[in-house]
């Protein structure tokens, strides 16, 4: 998919974001997690990820139901954004509902444990 088709199609996801995208932005946005930054549906490769922190090279992907299904497709995904440094974390949706603060603890560690990526790489 081209560039431009990309950010397109990021930008109508971040309009469109699901209730649990939601509920986890307002946990991550604006540095709240240990002065981490993260930004919501952004391109990467050939990918639109939920969440990112390219300082900390983490990236959080929540799955709904659709991704039962896609557990291959999302298998390859992952092994190509690891390949590139990232460290993926995926939660299910459900579990944003019900387990928000052990969501955030995972992702609180993450960020503790990896040093900020260099800026000039």
């Amino acid at each position: 998919m081209n560039k431009s088709r990309l950010s397109i199609n990021a930008r109508n996801l971040r309009k469109r974001q699901t209730r649990a995208e939601e509920l986890l932005w307002r946990n991550l946005r604006a540095r709240q997690l240990d002065d981490a930054k993260f930004r919501r549906q952004v391109p990467i490769g050939d990918y639109i990820v939920d969440f990112i922190s390219f300082e900390k090279k983490i990236i959080i992907e929540l799955d709904g139901g659709q991704h039962a299904a896609a557990t291959t497709r999302d298998a390859e995904r992952d092994a190509w954004l690891k390949g590139r440094g990232y460290n993926v974390l995926r939660f299910w949706d459900n579990e944003v509902f019900q387990n928000m603060e052990g969501i955030l603890e995972v992702v609180r560690k993450n960020v503790a444990s990896t040093p900020a990526a260099d800026p000039l790489q």
